[in-house]
């Protein structure tokens, strides 16, 4: 008898990731809260499904699982979807390595950012997230939990 959902073993996350600031033109940056740990605001981030897969797709992959925004619509086309150009190699924090392979240490990390317009609808996934705030951009730097996250958003002026 094959092994139900709740028994097969999730495979390995890949320790390559992305990282988006999603902003609006004014520059207020959308954080989420962690659904595992409350107090903990971020960006919308995600790893690679495969290898393979290309970092702008798993940046749209990853915004529209997290926020329901879908970049390619006519209200948020491809375009406002930037890749900054940075990577962030980071310590994995020790409460979530047992998701990477034995050994996994650090993660590479790629910032975009998504310009969304003032005002679009967020649909949080309950699993991952618990609640939004849309935060001038230098509040937002100083709530995420993530030194890295909070520095790409310092640096939002700069790519806008």
């Amino acid at each position: 008898m094959p092994p139900t959902a709740a028994e097969t073993p999730r495979p390995f996350k890949i320790p390559e990731s992305v990282l988006v600031v999603i902003h609006t033109p004014a520059l207020e940056v959308l954080l989420i809260e962690r659904a595992d740990k409350p107090g903990f605001w971020q960006s919308v981030t995600g790893s690679k499904d495969s290898l393979d897969e290309p970092l702008t797709e798993t940046a749209v992959r990853e915004v529209f699982e997290e926020t329901g925004i879908v970049v390619g619509s006519d209200s948020v086309p491809l375009t406002a979807l930037r890749d900054w150009q940075l990577a962030n190699l980071y310590e994995i924090y020790p409460v979530w390595r047992h998701r990477y392979a034995p050994g996994v240490t650090q993660n590479t990390e790629h910032v975009f950012g998504l310009r969304v317009p003032a005002g679009t609808p967020i649909t949080l996934s309950p699993r991952e997230h618990t609640a939004l705030a849309w935060l001038p951009w230098q509040e937002a730097a100083d709530r995420c939990f993530s030194p890295s996250n909070a520095e790409a958003i310092l640096q939002l002026p700069r790519f806008a």
